[in-house]
């Protein structure tokens, strides 16, 4: 049987043996209590790498998100952002079920961040006819862009004028390790840029589960009241913190492979390689649909994004081999 090539997305990985081996030894305590060692280390490491005070350990990316919103935004306030944001298109509205919070979206110009674009949609606040903006949500890597990475300078011009605006900064970083190799930003550069930002371990850092939530000491105490209001407060899960940490330790520096893998398969797909900002390739115009069901009959994975676009993305688990036997059966459907 040939064997499966899984590029529907990088949250398929799974731990490598190392990373079992760091899970089934590590030393754990009860994390609700604060007692959990290697949870503190990596909330106070990843904390560091993003120039931050502190930081909060979630099970998911969406709790990341949905916190680190709440926290500077209020009930009857708005967060605005991108259309194709993930925050607001696979969140399934957490941010308006849970908190009550308003979202408001802008059309970008293939997802690239315009500060100029975003700050003129800002509404401001005691015009009681208005729903004021409290927070801008920016995504970086965006993934409904395919993975593009957000250029700094807009990332730098929103920040300055949000000072002064009163207007907060959630960061979306789910693939900001991505970002950060790609572009040589440093992650205490990114980490600067927002108020808060929700960082995943999950993806292309291959941990089974988990994110990081930054921010301020006072801002993070609060999450940890949010966290156990959504039945987020977890117990023995240092288990899960190896992972997050051996991944740190690991898995970062790798992601240029990825990355590289990504233009090799795009350009034997046809894609313009240029397009290929990190681990993602799309390909529209395609019959979607028929494209994913035909290269899954012949062991290869695909996501369908629309009717007529499919997105493949490298990871961990994908190497040389899994490249030319996805690029021999996709090219070919195509």
């Amino acid at each position: 049987m040939t064997h499966l090539v899984d590029l529907r997305s990088d949250t398929v990985t799974k731990p490598t043996p190392a990373m079992r081996r760091a899970m089934a030894e590590a030393e754990v305590g009860d994390d609700v209590y604060g007692e959990d060692p290697l949870v503190n280390s990596l909330e106070e490491r990843v904390a560091d790498l993003f120039g931050h005070e502190a930081a909060l350990f979630v099970p998911s990316g969406t709790m990341g998100n949905q916190i680190g919103m709440r926290l500077v935004c209020q009930p009857g306030q708005e967060v605005l952002g991108d259309a194709e944001a993930h925050v607001v298109t696979y969140e399934m509205g957490a941010a308006a079920a849970v908190f009550g919070l308003s979202t408001r979206t802008v059309v970008s110009e293939g997802g690239v961040l315009s500060a100029d674009q975003l700050i003129a949609q800002v509404r401001p606040f005691g015009n009681w006819h208005l729903t004021p903006t409290a927070a801008i949500a920016v995504e970086n890597t965006h993934n409904r862009a395919g993975g593009l990475v957000q250029p700094l300078e807009e990332l730098e011009k929103l920040w300055a004028w949000s000072r002064d605006a009163g207007v907060a900064v959630h960061l979306d970083g789910a693939r900001i390790w991505n970002a950060a190799v790609a572009s040589g930003v440093p992650l205490a550069t990114y980490g600067r840029l927002a108020d808060t930002a929700s960082v995943c371990l999950s993806k292309g850092l291959g941990a089974p589960v988990g994110s990081v939530l930054v921010a301020s000491a006072d801002r993070i105490a609060e999450a940890r009241l949010w966290r156990k209001r959504l039945g987020g407060g977890m117990r023995q899960v240092g288990v899960l913190a190896a992972a997050g940490l051996h991944a740190l330790d690991h898995h970062v520096d790798r992601l240029a492979d990825d990355h590289a893998r990504a233009k090799q398969l795009a350009e034997r797909l046809g894609v313009d390689p240029a397009a290929v900002h990190t681990n993602m390739v799309v390909l529209d115009g395609v019959a979607a649909p028929m494209l994913a069901a035909a290269a899954k009959a012949q062991g290869v994975l695909v996501s369908e994004v629309s009717a007529t676009k499919v997105r493949l993305l490298t990871h961990l688990d994908v190497d040389d081999a899994a490249i030319d036997r996805a690029a021999e059966v996709v090219s070919a459907l195509v």
